[in-house]
Formats: C-alpha cells, sequence, structure tokens
C-alpha cells in the first residue's frame, strides 16, 4: 500500500490518543460528560491535524467538526458517545496488555476514531477532508442525523470509522434497523371477584406479540423480534397497562414500507381494548451498491480484505440512502461491543490507519469513479 506520507503512522502516539479518549467517560445523554469528551476530541484532532475542531452544540451533546479546508470532497464519521455509564472506567481502566486494548469505547468507537485521526495526518496533504464526530449516535443519532447528511451530501464520499466486522472485514451493506412500542390500555378489575368486568391488557398484549413476530420474513432478511414487556400491577389485579417493545431489521426499501404499514395498521384482538403504536425504521437500510466503488478501492490497497453484509446499523445508513457512496467498518479490528470483554489489536492499528489514509487519497484523485 503507498500513499503520499509526511511521516510514518506511530502506534505508540495512537495508543496515547487512545488511552486520553478513553480516559474521559462520554455516556450517550450525559451532557456534561459529553461536553468534557467533545472538548477532548476535538483537542486531539487540533494536535494531530492542525486548525481549528468546531464543537456544535445540540440537545444529546456537543458534536466536533473539523475541516482541512478546499473543496469538500470526503467525509470520515465517527462518534464519541459510548453505551457505558458513568463509573465503569474504574472498574475497568485502559489497559494495553497482550497484543490488545481494553476499556470502555476502544471498539466501539473510540479505537475506529484515532486509527482515522492518525491516517489523515499522515497524508502530505489534507485538504477536502472533514471529519465529524457525533455525540449520539448510540441513541438513535436524532440531534446528529440533519448535520451528517448535510456535510455527506457537501463532500460526496463517507468513510465510517467503526469498529470492523469479524476478523477485521469491511461493512459493505448494513440492515435499517428500528424500534416500535405497542402500548395497551384496558381496564382493571379484581382478578378473583370479577375477572370479566375488567379488559385484560396482558392477553392483548399477548395477541399483539404473537401478530407482530408473524410479520418476520427471514427469507428476506426481515427480522421482528419483541424484545421488552411490562404489565400488572398485583398478582390479584386484571392489568389496564401493557407495552410491548420490538426490534426491526430489513434488508430492502419494500420490506421497510411493508413492516411499517403493518404496524401501522395493528388492531385490538380484545373488545374494548386499545392500542397505541410508536415507532418506525429510524435507520433505513444501506445496501451494498452504496459501497461498492470504495470497497473496491480499498480492496486494491489491501488485497484479501473481506466486505460482510451486517444487521447493526450505523450512520452510514443514512449517508447511503442519500446514494452518497458510503463504506462502514472502516475502524478497530477487534470485537466485544457494547460488552465488557471489548477490545482492539494493537497490531491491527497501523494498517487500519493507512487504510484510511489511502481511501481518502482515492477519493479525492477520482471521487466520481467510486459510485457502485
Amino acid at each position: 500500500m503507498t500513499m503520499p506520507r509526511t511521516r510514518p503512522v506511530s502506534v505508540d502516539a495512537m495508543i496515547e490518543d487512545l488511552r486520553t479518549l478513553v480516559g474521559v467517560e462520554s455516556p450517550s445523554r450525559d451532557l456534561e460528560a459529553l461536553a468534557v469528551s467533545a472538548k477532548t476530541v476535538a483537542a486531539v484532532l487540533e494536535s494531530r491535524l492542525g486548525g481549528r475542531a468546531r464543537l456544535i452544540d445540540s440537545g444529546a451533546g456537543s458534536h466536533v467538526h473539523w475541516s482541512g479546508g478546499g473543496e469538500p470532497r470526503v467525509l470520515i464519521l465517527g462518534h464519541h458517545d459510548t453505551v457505558f455509564p458513568l463509573g465503569t472506567l474504574q472498574r475497568r481502566p485502559f489497559t494495553v496488555a497482550d497484543g490488545r486494548a481494553t476499556g470502555p469505547g476502544v471498539f466501539d468507537m473510540l479505537g475506529g476514531l484515532v486509527q482515522a485521526v492518525h491516517g489523515v495526518a499522515a497524508l502530505a496533504d489534507r485538504t477536502g477532508v472533514e471529519i465529524l464526530v457525533t455525540a449520539d449516535e448510540e441513541v438513535g443519532s436524532a440531534t446528529s442525523r440533519p448535520l451528517i447528511e448535510e456535510r455527506a451530501l457537501a463532500c460526496g464520499a463517507v468513510l465510517v470509522v467503526e469498529g470492523a466486522a469479524d476478523g477485521g472485514g469491511l461493512k459493505t451493506a448494513r440492515k435499517g434497523c428500528g424500534t416500535f412500542t405497542i402500548t395497551v390500555t384496558g381496564r382493571a378489575s379484581h382478578a378473583g371477584l370479577e375477572p370479566e368486568a375488567g379488559v385484560n391488557a396482558l392477553v392483548e398484549a399477548a395477541h399483539q406479540v404473537l401478530a407482530v413476530a408473524a410479520l418476520g420474513r427471514p427469507d428476506l432478511g426481515t427480522t421482528v423480534t419483541p424484545t421488552v414487556a411490562s404489565a400488572g400491577t398485583l398478582d390479584n389485579v386484571v392489568p389496564a397497562a401493557a407495552t410491548v417493545v420490538v426490534d426491526v431489521r430489513v434488508e430492502s426499501a419494500a420490506e421497510q414500507e411493508r413492516i411499517e404499514s403493518a404496524f401501522a395498521a395493528l388492531a385490538p384482538h380484545l373488545d374494548r381494548a386499545e392500542i397505541t403504536v410508536e415507532g418506525s425504521v429510524g435507520r433505513p437500510p444501506m445496501p451494498a451498491s452504496a459501497s461498492a466503488g470504495l470497497f473496491a478501492v480499498a480492496a486494491r490497497l489491501l488485497p484479501g480484505i473481506e466486505g460482510r453484509a451486517v444487521g447493526g446499523g450505523s450512520d452510514g445508513n443514512f449517508t447511503a440512502a442519500l446514494g452518497v457512496p458510503t463504506l462502514d467498518g472502516l475502524g478497530a479490528v477487534g470485537g466485544g461491543a457494547h460488552a465488557d470483554h471489548e477490545y482492539l489489536l494493537i497490531d491491527r492499528m497501523a494498517e487500519r490507519a493507512e487504510l484510511v489514509a489511502g481511501l481518502v487519497d482515492a477519493v479525492r484523485q477520482g471521487g466520481g469513479l467510486l459510485r457502485g
């Protein structure tokens, strides 16, 4: 792999920057913690890349945006919020041992962010490059989505530095994903004296669980999975209320439309029961066509690298849905996202930083060839 550089990528420097970022806890929705994290991310960007990183306040925390100037050509997309609550770092501090870095957020996705920064820093020319690090990806990207879409359209190509697929593969397609909540309203009554006077919200919820579970089409890549349910107050009271939360994953826009229409059409099974449905497929599917051109470049830069379609969503779903060439999974090689055993493989860090640098350079030289 060859590319213009001002200096080689330093794994030691990347580890130190990763130590800095992991050392500032950044749980989603914790505005105070995210404010400190955003300033730390901005300081790393400015230290390694020069210029000024702009902090963009939102109701979900501060997003960070850096630009190398010139005509926008490529957007590197990541996030600095994590799923781990405050105090996790004390229990599970940043550690480097046996070829692995561990600690909250090393794989998802602070390691990928550090690698991308050092990859761009190694380039002699950084014009046309933008880096956007958002504060709410783990909770749906409600405040950052307009900004993500704006910068993706302006740049014309997106590199997402989420953690790699198993074995280091790139993520060339993602399912669309969403959450639906079914709220059931019934009527309470004494379960022993007059159960017939009540409207059992739990029984109605059971009907709804069976109805939505039947919407799945695994043959089309569509999964509809009831995941959380609650109902009732006491063991001798007919429950007056219940809720069911449902996770949905789809591979195509047609399936997204079918599923959303089916949830909108849900109706009660019991007389006098009422239901309301909220939710949608908030992240549209990312088709393989969105990544085809960029993946072809990545395969030339790093022969043997694999592309994988995965079930999880990312902010790359939004940019791909706009028709902007998008390649995901360019971040850390490791595993254990959202778990206590989360880890990053140290010996793959330089390779991934160089891959980002090579892709950036290729996009700037011939971005028009990257559409699949």
